[in-house]
């Protein structure tokens, strides 16, 4: 997910990275799936032990945290819910869920009330019946996330002594922390893998269970000198590895662009495979680690054409030259399997390239998914600062008429991902879809 950071708060690409659109209002027939249009998704979703959590807008604005059953879509239970130093460019937070038994888990968000120096307090309940664990107070952080078997908190963001601690979800017992803002990007039942958000940036490995640092690995090494990460950044899995994006800043005062680009960094050690300086991510796209597409820029600041990278070895698959894309007025629309780039214009013929060959192809029989809203409008949150807005949703369209095609099939995995065999996705007006068709766990566009 593309998210700008705090120093500015910049909705950088925004119009593209958390457009909504019309999705699929029902997926395959000869798959399980359920469709719950009672919630207003605005943030991811998170799976564990057998639930659904989201974050949902209610009609005068205000959140609240909704846990449905993962197995047929209908609600658990929903309780207010808040954001308290979440910046803007970064979207809604979502619930944190953690397995912790076979069926059970934990869901862990931000509920509003403000006490005295406490801007909201984290509450633990019981991922199936809604009752309250635990809690704690907190002033600022950017929310909850999910560590391997545990619960991880970025706190006092807004404040000089932020740091992250690390959670028991059953008893909210702090089991170790590290000073500074942390995000974890990837993690397992041992080890978490943590973005530490500093003048140096870096991505650090740490043993969940004791904290111990096991390597670190300045992004600098990988990308050049000259890291911003106000422009946003997106990781995502590919096997053994971690492949990491940072996006393209200007800094306001000097005019200057950030360093930016595309590196691959091993899970174990943290030895860099490949890097790919000064390309940037496009959207609508899957996961930096599952189906990255990039465009080169130079130094100028002029974009090259479009390329299919493999997300192993940072090798070029296939690419579309520079002199084959359209003047303007075109959104990218790739097919489910991402093996054709589209340039789609809305109610008028567009064009389409094989990825792979990069030559181009009759355009009048191809179909291909992208955002349909190019002008979204930020949520009417209630009492919170303006410039949030709702992870995308996907519209397929008939590339030879730019026209909407009939909703029905679901959107591919490259943008849903998949866990546990589910695909899940929110249509424009944000109700929840899923189906069950055994697609292998991958991350999605949004991780």
């Amino acid at each position: 997910m593309l998210r700008p950071l705090w120093k500015t708060s910049l909705a950088l690409a925004g119009a593209l990275a958390a457009t909504a659109c019309s999705g699929s209002d029902a997926a395959t027939s000869k798959f399980l799936t359920w469709h719950n249009t009672q919630v207003n998704a605005v943030s991811r979703m998170a799976v564990a032990g057998g639930v659904v959590a989201t974050t949902s807008m209610k009609p005068d604005g205000s959140l609240e945290t909704v846990a449905v059953s993962l197995n047929d879509g209908k609600r658990l239970w929903a309780y207010p819910a808040t954001i308290a130093g979440r910046l803007p460019g970064m979207g809604v937070s979502a619930p944190a869920v953690v397995e912790t038994g076979k069926d059970q888990g934990v869901i862990v968000a931000l509920d509003p009330g403000k006490k005295a120096r406490w801007n909201a307090t984290l509450i633990a309940r019981d991922a199936h019946s809604g009752v309250q664990k635990w809690t704690r107070p907190v002033h600022s952080t950017f929310g909850p996330q999910r560590c391997g078997p545990y619960i991880c908190l970025s706190e006092h963001t807004a404040l000089a002594k932020a740091r992250m601690v690390v959670l028991d979800p059953a008893t909210g017992r702090q089991l170790w922390k590290l000073p500074g803002i942390s995000e974890v990007e990837w993690s397992d039942q041992g080890r978490v893998l943590l973005l530490r958000l500093a003048a140096n940036p870096m991505i650090e490995s740490y043993e969940l269970k004791t904290g111990k640092l096991q390597w670190q690995q300045p992004i600098e090494q990988a990308l050049g000198p000259g890291i911003d990460m106000s422009g946003g950044w997106a990781f995502g899995a590919s096997g053994d590895d971690m492949v990491g994006y940072v996006a393209p800043y200007t800094n306001p005062q000097t005019k200057k662009v950030s360093t930016f680009g595309l590196f691959s960094v091993k899970i174990a050690d943290g030895t860099i495979n490949w890097m790919r300086p000064s390309v940037v991510r496009v959207y609508p796209s899957g996961s930096p680690g599952f189906a990255p597409v990039v465009r080169p820029v130079d130094r100028q600041g002029s974009y090259g054409g479009f390329a299919r990278l493999d997300s192993a070895t940072g090798r070029v698959l296939g690419q579309v030259t520079a002199a084959d894309v359209p003047g303007s007025g075109w959104w990218l629309a790739f097919p489910d399997r991402m093996d054709k780039l589209g340039f789609l214009k809305h109610n008028a013929k567009g064009t389409a390239f094989d990825i792979v060959s990069g030559r181009p192809v009759p355009v009048e029989e191809e179909r291909g998914w992208s955002f349909c809203v190019t002008d979204p409008k930020p949520l009417p949150l209630r009492g919170q600062a303006p410039g949030f807005y709702s992870t995308a949703a996907l519209c397929e369209y008939d590339l030879g008429t730019g026209k909407r095609a009939s909703p029905g099939m679901a959107p591919p995995p490259w943008f849903t991902g998949s866990q546990e065999g589910w695909r899940l996705w929110r249509d424009e007006k944000g109700a929840v879809h899923a189906v069950n068709d055994h697609t292998a766990t991958a991350p999605g566009m949004y991780g």
